[in-house]
């Protein structure tokens, strides 16, 4: 028996316990024995962490090599959100677990709204502390995943499976497809292993796991890296940043307050009793504290400033004939 999997054709067998046939996936680069872990129950633990440390270091290469597909992931995300739309990372297990953690990221760091950056996990809630694997084989459910978010031409869905095969990851992407989304994949198989049609394809190449078919392990760091850079890039671009500096953090809490208070002290030179009460001016907004330090305006005044400028903080500063910053 085979079945096709867009251009793939992949042989079938049955299981002991079910009529219903299994792909054979001995072929994904993720299944594969990896040559340099074959002693693996025999090290030392010292041993075990120069193994893990050695392999890991394929990983900046990886990412290194995808960067063409990255950055367009970056123009296109901050593209979308500019306009309107929303960003959705989908998949299941350890795949849409990095979706779910860096999406849950966005708020804090960013000060976005929870719907703007959403992670979708095969499983729902739930699978976040149980394994709820069984689900990824239900194309349906992807696809009804897309559904129920009402996804639309203006959002974004990145689409994350290591292995390339998962049901749910490929019926959400066909179905966002078809309600004009953009589409991205990222997996960690060669696309002669897998193809798919999708707006961006990003391949994360880190080689079979030290534990083979382990892909929590090389293949789900890499993922976060790619989702770290997808998702903090397109908050650059959507001027969130300012210099290196989280400007648009959201002060929840004694941390995240000392932060903003030390942002403003160092981009201001200002003490840090003086930076406490702009930020308290400001209703706590750094990025609005800077604009009323450097323009004199008045909060409202610099709130209109900021939103004439799609709240790019430097574009803000450079339009009103006042001091230039620091940097």
């Amino acid at each position: 028996m085979t079945i096709v999997l867009r251009s793939q054709v992949l042989p079938l067998t049955a299981t002991p316990h079910s009529s219903e046939p299994v792909r054979q996936r001995g072929y994904l680069l993720t299944e594969q024995v990896n040559p340099n872990s074959q002693n693996l129950d025999q090290l030392t633990a010292l041993e075990l962490v120069d193994l893990f440390n050695q392999e890991d270091q394929c990983l900046i290469e990886a990412i290194a090599a995808a960067r063409e597909p990255l950055a367009a992931a970056v123009e296109q995300t901050a593209q979308a959100l500019r306009q309107g739309g929303r960003l959705f990372y989908l998949g299941a297990g350890t795949s849409g677990r990095l979706g779910v953690l860096d999406a849950a990221e966005c708020p804090p760091t960013f000060c976005t709204p929870p719907q703007m950056v959403q992670g979708i996990l095969a499983g729902g809630e739930a699978a976040l502390v149980k394994s709820s694997e069984a689900l990824e084989d239900r194309a349906e459910d992807g696809a009804g995943a897309i559904a129920d978010h009402q996804i639309s031409s203006l959002d974004v869905v990145v689409g994350i499976t290591a292995g390339g095969t998962t049901p749910f990851v490929h019926g959400a992407l066909q179905a966002a497809q078809k309600r004009g989304a953009t589409t991205v994949f990222i997996a960690c198989v060669p696309a002669d292993q897998v193809a798919i049609s999708v707006d961006i394809d990003i391949r994360l190449l880190v080689g079979p796991e030290i534990l083979a078919g382990s892909t929590r392990l090389k293949a789900g760091s890499v993922t976060k890296l790619a989702l770290n850079i997808i998702s903090t890039g397109a908050m650059v671009q959507l001027g969130k940043v300012y210099g290196n500096r989280m400007v648009d953090v959201s002060v929840t809490n004694s941390k995240l307050e000392d932060r903003a208070v030390r942002i403003i002290c160092d981009l201001t030179e200002l003490t840090r009793a003086e930076a406490a009460e702009l930020l308290d001016k400001s209703d706590r907004k750094v990025k609005l504290a800077l604009l009323m330090h450097w323009t004199g305006l008045s909060a409202q005044q610099g709130q209109a400033l900021l939103d004439a400028h799609q709240g790019h903080l430097r574009q803000a500063v450079r339009h009103h004939t006042a001091p230039s910053p620091k940097f």
